[in-house]
């Protein structure tokens, strides 16, 4: 594993003003990181920047909209400008849309695809435009166990998130062509207890929620810093990454049934959908940034944390026990419950 440098490094974070952008900021902080902070709101940005040197952390302020390549391009530059080159590069820059896909408008697929998707191919442009001709650094793509199993009522949000990591695996294929240096690691998420849902944009009846099992975007935090140091190729976070990803390249179509069935239910709560809920589809809604959500009560401070080559080889050996672990899970799921999945700590179908 590597080793924190003296007097820290240059990190640039995307999506830095809430939820697992800004519980990163904080982790970099503490190991006395100088932090770029890029996201939409400068109000918001300048809370975080007063949080990071409060840890012992520097920072400065570059505000930007990911889905224009070049704001992207001119926050770089200013971060190189204060802070000299980029050690680390993080992207984690979202929008999404909670609704079936027929009731998602093509200017909202639009929109989501070009922040959740591009803002990290401008992300990470801007990254490899600085550590090329170093032939060093490491970029980090916040992706999500969505990035394999897409479930319903997120449609472009999943396709964002596929997108994230063919494009991960193109340009990582490149690299080692090229005998690089620079390193490019993917996290995989489940459910993370952040502002997301309670700014999202939704046609949903009630109100939407993570599906369970969820944990604090500090866990997240962790991982990233971790991936920082030893960036291997994926690491898939929580015992519920590795059931849906594994479990879904097992068995796909029992998979699409089963979140067919539950996952409808297990991404609302029981609370009515406010008629006139703001969003932050295309707009920042400033009184909502913060690092946690709503869901604090259900959300685990700790989660298992394995690198996917790891978790591949372990399930080649163990077909199968994987193939009787499916079975037991679909028996689960597939019975009737009262409270649907809220609650339930072993269910299938996670979200950022």
């Amino acid at each position: 594993m590597r080793h924190e440098p003296a007097g820290g490094r240059t990190v640039v974070i995307t999506g830095a003003s809430a939820g697992v952008g800004r519980a990163t900021a904080h982790r970099f902080a503490r190991a006395k990181a100088r932090i770029g902070l890029i996201a939409r709101d400068v109000d918001a940005l300048q809370e975080v920047k007063r949080e990071v040197e409060a840890r012992g952390g520097r920072a400065i302020v570059a505000a930007a909209d990911v889905a224009d390549a070049d704001a992207v391009f001119k926050a770089a530059e200013a971060i190189r400008q204060a802070f000299g080159p980029i050690d680390v590069w993080i992207n984690d820059a979202m929008v999404t849309v909670f609704a079936p896909t027929w009731e998602v408008t093509a200017q909202e697929f639009r929109r989501v695809t070009e922040v959740t998707y591009l803002g990290y191919v401008h992300g990470t442009l801007a990254a490899l435009a600085d550590m090329r001709p170093r032939d060093r650094g490491v970029i980090i793509q916040v992706g999500s166990a969505l990035s394999y199993r897409a479930i319903p009522l997120q449609a472009a949000y999943c396709g964002a998130k596929h997108a994230i990591r063919g494009f991960t695996d193109a340009l990582r294929t490149e690299l080692i062509h090229h005998k690089s240096n620079i390193a490019l690691s993917m996290i995989e998420l489940p459910a993370v207890n952040t502002p997301q849902f309670d700014w999202a944009r939704t046609r949903l009846p009630r109100a939407v929620r993570p599906v369970a099992p969820v944990v604090q975007p500090e866990v997240i935090a962790r991982a990233i810093y971790r991936a920082s140091l030893d960036p291997k190729r994926e690491y898939w976070i929580g015992r519920s990454t590795l059931e849906v990803i594994l479990g879904n390249m097992a068995l796909p179509a029992l998979f699409d049934r089963l979140l067919a069935r539950r996952a409808y239910q297990g991404q609302m709560t029981r609370v009515p959908a406010l008629p006139h809920h703001r969003d932050n589809l295309d707009q920042p809604v400033r009184e909502l940034h913060r690092t946690r959500g709503s869901f604090g009560r259900e959300a685990s401070r700790h989660a298992l944390l394995v690198p996917g080559t790891v978790a591949r080889a372990g399930a080649a050996a163990l077909t199968a026990a994987l193939m009787l672990l499916a079975g037991a899970s679909a028996a689960r799921l597939l019975a009737p419950s009262r409270q649907g999945m809220i609650g339930r700590s072993r269910h299938v179908g996670i979200t950022k």
